[in-house]
This record gives structure tokens, sequence and C-alpha cells, in this order.
């Protein structure tokens, strides 16, 4: 269900639209490709309100980062790696944000989203990095929208469990297509005096 307008200007968040998630690999997501145009036809709409994060791994590998990283072998590429390249245009006024965590919601992030605003997530993948960070931005106090065709899981089952779940935080997290959400926007502006 497609909620009330919300404070403030909404900001896009698009989550790791990198090479090591594109590429065949350990953290290939399937879908990746297909969410592309969504997200390049979102990031025009939102004209330089847009936030574009990187997934970038912590050398040090920090506490249980180190049996992570065990298991995800393969995925061990230095900070200068091209591997956490984007994929996708950043240029012009985009901003763009590392982290070597899952979320990326922190000081960093919110600096960019007051408390009470809107952050509009796509991106890779639903059910880690998005998840995770739709679930900071609520706790701190911002209204969630997931754009369902802009983002894409590790599997099908895994992109449906995970929008499910985000759809129970209900209102201060809503899941829609991006042509509901493109629907929201137009119904806010013709309500305007």
């Amino acid at each position: 269900m497609i909620g009330a307008p919300r404070p403030g200007a909404a900001t896009l968040v698009v989550i790791d639209m990198q090479r090591a998630f594109q590429d065949e690999g350990q953290w290939q997501v399937p879908r990746y490709d297909e969410i592309v145009p969504v997200i390049e036809r979102l990031h025009q709409e939102f004209e330089g309100s847009t936030v574009f994060t990187r997934f970038v791994r912590d050398e040090t590998e920090h506490g249980a980062w180190a049996a992570y990283y065990q298991r995800w072998d393969e995925m061990r590429y230095p900070a200068d790696s091209s591997a956490w390249d984007i994929t996708m245009d950043v240029s012009g006024t985009a901003t763009v944000l590392d982290a070597p965590t899952f979320s990326k919601w922190g000081p960093q992030l919110a600096a960019l989203i007051p408390e009470g605003a809107e952050i509009v997530l796509t991106g890779v993948a639903t059910d880690c990095c998005v998840l995770s960070t739709a679930l900071g931005a609520v706790d701190a106090g911002r209204f969630v929208t997931i754009i369902s065709d802009a983002c894409a899981a590790v599997s099908d089952q895994a992109q449906q469990q995970t929008l499910a779940l985000l759809e129970l935080l209900s209102p201060m997290c809503e899941v829609v297509t991006s042509d509901q959400f493109a629907g929201r926007k137009v119904r806010q502006h013709s309500s305007r005096p």
C-alpha cells in the first residue's frame, strides 16, 4: 500500500551497484543487469538528490569479519581493486559514500537525510545491504521506501522473502514498484495549489 507523502525532499540511495556484484563470482547477484535501467531512470528523476554507495572491504578484517572472509575467500580484494568500481554513471551531482559494512546507514548518510525525511532505496543485494541499510534508517527515524523492481537479491525467493519482511515495517518502510512510486510523485505534484 502506498502511504501519504513524506515530509521534506526524498533522497535516492543506490546501494552497491559494483562490479563485485555484477561479475561472475561468489557475490554475483543474478538479476543485477535487469535493475540497472530502472535505477538509471530514477537517478534522472531525482535530479541531483542521489547517493551511490560502495561496499569496500576493510583489509584488517576485524572480529567476525575474518570468519566471513574465510567463507567468501575469493572476495578479499584490496580497497583499490576495480571489483569495487560502480558500474553506473555517477557523474554530475551524485554523492558517493564508501563503507566496509553491510549497512550503509551511518553518520555520513544521516548527514544527507534529515530526521523525518524519506530515503528511497535501490540496488543490491536486497537480502543483505539493502535490508540492513533500511533497518538502520528506520531506527534513525527516517521514512524508507524500497523500489522493488530496482533491487535484486541472491535469488528470487530471497527477494520475495526480504520484501515481505520489509513490508511488515509499514508505515516506517514501504515497498513499491517504480511505476507506483512515479504515480505517487505525480499525485503529490498535482495536489499542490
